[in-house]
């Protein structure tokens, strides 16, 4: 088993599998961790969450309850991605602005979703795979593309 699990709390009968790496993250009860998935710091995941493999899960992001997250999706925190910062130095972390993201109880997304930092996503909406989410969804929708834009209303 090669994991790497550093200062993370680990809810009852939550499966994780090989090749994850999990940091300074909170993660609920009964959920489903896939292969070669990552969760940074400041990560919080509710129960009954399932996070397919290779997906990124970065530092700022909420998972509600009942979320299911596809393969390859991934996360960004960054609204202007860095190397260095206005003095030639490596980024740190006072260097650049957290946006948090909040994925709210029963949303779906899907496999090689892109999420930009700092959006919402409602309550049972669905994310189509290969969408890039630039904009806040709204609850019982379902939206793809690039940008995501709504194709379908849900009841």
């Amino acid at each position: 088993m090669n994991q790497i699990i550093k200062n993370c709390s680990i809810g009852k009968n939550t499966k994780i599998w090989d090749f994850v790496n999990l940091y300074d993250c909170e993660i609920g009860d009964e959920c489903i961790i896939g292969t070669f998935v990552e969760i940074q710091k400041n990560v919080s995941i509710g129960d009954k969450v399932k996070i397919s493999s290779h997906s990124f899960i970065c530092e700022g992001v909420t998972l509600e309850d009942n979320v299911f997250i596809g393969h390859h999706v991934v996360f960004v925190n960054d609204k202007y991605p860095r190397s260095t910062n206005v003095k030639g130095e490596l980024k740190q972390d006072g260097d650049w602005k957290l946006q948090k993201t909040i994925v709210k109880k029963n949303a779906s997304i899907g496999s090689n979703a892109t999420i930009l930092g700092g959006m919402i996503i409602g309550e049972n909406s669905l994310i189509g795979a290969g969408s890039v989410v630039t904009k806040n969804v709204a609850k019982n929708v379902v939206v793809a593309g690039n940008p995501a834009k709504i194709i379908k209303k849900l009841p």
